[in-house]
């Protein structure tokens, strides 16, 4: 008799377990989320707003100003009494002139179309022999040491070919810092993008001016100049100004305070900044106005849930992470980054149809949410992954141990990623059900996480970063951004 009670007993606490990620109102909920957004979303809408009226969003211009103001008027507009601006000082930078030609050794220059890339000087006025360093990873300077002292350096964004054994890619930032750190006196990256597409972005690791001018240059203009390279040596012009300056940006913030436990929060954030070539719609307005309809969707329905909700708006995430980075800064100073269980992050999502976090340890409670999800509409395929990586507003978050995830299995088209940075990056590339798609999927799971009764995941120690980082080959690249504590 005892025997049978125990086995019993065991089958009790089993079941309890195994249901404490669960709860039994989460279906209806979850119903709910579903048909607010397909029936009343306004993403779509307020995106279109942004681009028609202000155009880009680059921090610490007019227009990133304006955008903060509406992002904070919308979510105003939801109903939330518990929105607020989160100041922080940045160094701001913006392009001046630009100009770019080659000489060849019969002394005919050739102009060439390009853009200077952020955080360049803000004058320069250089000329040099050109060198192909390849891929512009340390393993193409290794190989050929002091090649690079004193001359201008031409480099490919992505990895070519003939790239040493086993490199990876590296943003361009950090094949600037490369290139500074081997003496080169300017650097030009050409794109991988056909169609004379140029790219924009910071070639700075650190979020301050760099001492050596870095250019972009077409994919068909690069290929033609790593050419001539090869049978004759080449020389480049490089004049140039920008404006760079210290000014003061805002993260935008709104809360769903906890009911049961909210010391506990949920960070729901994407960057509202966006280069100024174009008008950003893609990087990154269907993160960022689908983080706003998130916390509306959530907000009209009325949803209290157990952990604190705490939506954010990044600014200066392309000029080196700088809003989230202020964001940890003060976490850190008044104790709250204690409290916070989870950053769900929203960088060019468009159409997740799977969770994905950085560590296995919540995959029970992704996939039960993700299983609900897939109940209510099939094309969600719950396929939870795993992974690490850099260069977006969760980095400040995952380096300081938060667990941290979002969307996974999304689709952008490639004429829309060819538009990544570029001048092309403008409303008719957004797709209104994938938008859609990321706002309702996002939204339940940021509820769930919130909601939930357990959630495995804890904040990591340091020696636990540290091995989370080297599994996902993160080492190289935080060491060269001066990111690498260990």
């Amino acid at each position: 008799m005892k025997k049978i009670s125990l086995c019993l007993a065991l089958g009790l606490f089993c079941l309890a377990k195994a249901n404490a990620q669960d709860k039994p109102d989460w279906d209806q909920t979850f119903k709910q989320i579903n048909d607010e957004v397909l029936q009343h979303s306004q993403a779509y809408q307020t995106l279109k707003q942004a681009t028609e009226t202000i155009g880009h969003r680059l921090t610490g211009s007019e227009n990133g100003a304006k955008a903060e103001q509406l992002a904070y008027d919308l979510l105003h507009s939801y109903g939330f009494d518990d929105v607020s601006f989160q100041p922080f000082n940045a160094e701001s930078w913006s392009r001046g002139s630009l100009d770019f030609k080659i000489r060849k050794g019969n002394g005919v220059e050739q102009a060439i179309k390009a853009v200077s890339l952020a955080h360049a000087p803000m004058h320069a006025d250089v000329n040099g022999e050109v060198v192909d360093m390849g891929s512009g990873v340390e393993s193409d300077y290794i190989a050929n040491p002091g090649k690079a002292k004193g001359k201008i350096v031409l480099a490919y964004l992505g990895l070519l070919p003939d790239v040493k054994e086993g490199s990876k890619n590296l943003h361009r930032s950090e094949k600037a810092a490369l290139a500074i750190k081997y003496g080169a006196k300017a650097m030009i990256l050409y794109n991988t993008v056909p169609g004379g597409v140029l790219l924009t972005g910071t070639a700075s690791v650190t979020g301050s001016l760099i001492p050596i001018p870095v250019i972009c240059i077409g994919l068909e203009d690069g290929l033609a100049l790593k050419d001539s390279l090869a049978r004759g040596s080449i020389e480049a012009v490089m004049k140039m100004t920008n404006h760079a300056g210290q000014v003061t940006a805002r993260n935008v913030i709104a809360r769903i305070k906890g009911t049961t436990h909210p010391e506990e929060k949920i960070v729901v954030g994407g960057h509202l900044d966006s280069w100024d070539l174009a008008t950003g719609a893609i990087d990154n307005g269907i993160g960022s106005f689908a983080v706003i309809d998130m916390a509306r969707t959530l907000k009209k329905l009325n949803l209290k849930p157990s952990r604190t909700l705490e939506f954010v708006l990044f600014m200066g995430e392309e000029e080196g992470l700088l809003g989230s980075k202020a964001y940890i800064k003060q976490a850190i100073a008044d104790k709250s980054i204690d409290q916070i269980r989870y950053m769900l992050n929203y960088d060019m999502t468009n159409d997740p149809r799977s969770y994905g976090a950085t560590t296995d340890d919540d995959r029970s409670l992704f996939e039960a949410i993700g299983k609900k999800v897939q109940a209510i509409d099939p094309y969600f395929q719950n396929h939870f992954a795993a992974h690490a990586g850099l260069h977006s507003d969760h980095q400040p978050f995952m380096l300081q141990g938060i667990p941290t995830g979002g969307g996974n299995e999304g689709n952008l088209p490639k004429d829309v990623l060819n538009c990544y940075h570029a001048d092309c990056d403008t409303f008719n590339l957004v797709d209104e059900q994938g938008l859609k798609n990321t706002v309702r999927f996002s939204a339940i799971l940021a509820y769930a996480l919130a909601d939930a009764p357990e959630i495995a995941s804890k904040r990591l120690t340091d020696e636990e970063i540290k091995a989370l980082l080297i599994k996902n080959n993160l080492e190289e690249a935080l060491r060269i951004s001066g990111d690498w504590r260990w």
